[in-house]
């Protein structure tokens, strides 16, 4: 798979060694009636830039927390955030959503495109709302690297789960973004189209991509290079390339 264009972000964060995102001694907090809950514990990880990292845990073990967290999303209550080696915890909302628009790729489970738009005004949405004009050849680039090229004036609900999600991907993916975050990309699809689209997401790495991706799935995690395990806010193991037995068994104890 080719991109329309290097990411210059991605290739400068590989020259100068620096993870793609990272957390330093994080802690994120909500209060709950009287209470407060501890979402994040002092997590600190690092992701290595073109890489592609898994994060599991039993539920309510802070994963999507972390993710939001590491996207700019969620405030954190103490510690720090770097992307590409910028702290942007102290950053304004306005200068955040910025970043985001410029430099954040974000896939959610639902895939959350607009139904009344076809495939391919759903993928240049980010960059009209970034204030820039879409160019038809980048947009359709995408399209087709997501193979979905003949489908581009096709809207969501004449295309398949699977297809929906690769609209999705391609949507993220337009804006060039230094990092791909992914929160249960397959967890709404059956298992031929999520298959199709962990290759996508490998394919993408392969040239060069990050993603952090929050999965349930022992198969979709070990796609991944890595993968990170939480456990009460707090990280608890990490493991290089395992098999999906292999993270079945660590999620199992962990649940127990």
């Amino acid at each position: 798979m080719t991109t329309p264009r290097e990411s210059v972000l991605t290739a400068a964060d590989h020259q100068h060694g620096l993870p793609a995102v990272e957390l330093r001694a994080v802690t994120r907090t909500y209060a709950a009636g009287p209470q407060q809950v501890r979402a994040l514990d002092g997590v600190s990880v690092a992701f290595p830039a073109g890489s592609w990292t898994a994060v599991m845990g039993p539920s309510g073990s802070g994963k999507s927390t972390l993710l939001h967290c590491a996207a700019g999303l969620e405030r954190v209550t103490s510690g720090q955030v770097l992307l590409g080696g910028q702290d942007i915890t102290t950053a304004g909302d306005a200068d955040l959503t910025a970043l985001r628009r410029r430099e954040i790729g974000f896939v959610f489970q639902s895939f959350n495109l607009i139904g009344s738009l076809t495939a391919e005004q759903n993928v240049a949405l980010p960059l009209k709302l970034a204030g820039a004009r879409p160019s038809t050849k980048d947009v359709r680039a995408v399209l087709a690297a997501v193979g979905l090229d003949d489908r581009r004036r096709h809207r969501p609900r004449e295309l398949s789960g699977g297809q929906q999600q690769r609209v999705a991907i391609a949507r993220a993916m337009v804006t060039r973004p230094r990092v791909l975050f992914a929160d249960e990309p397959t967890g709404a699809l059956d298992s031929a189209a999520a298959r199709k689209v962990l290759g996508l997401l490998r394919e993408l790495v392969t040239a060069g991509q990050s993603i952090v991706m929050v999965t349930h799935d022992p198969a979709a995690a070990a796609a991944a290079d890595s993968v990170v395990f939480l456990r009460d806010g707090r990280i608890v193991g990490h493991a290089a390339a395992p098999t999906a037995r292999e993270v079945a068994d660590r999620l199992a104890r962990l649940e127990a």
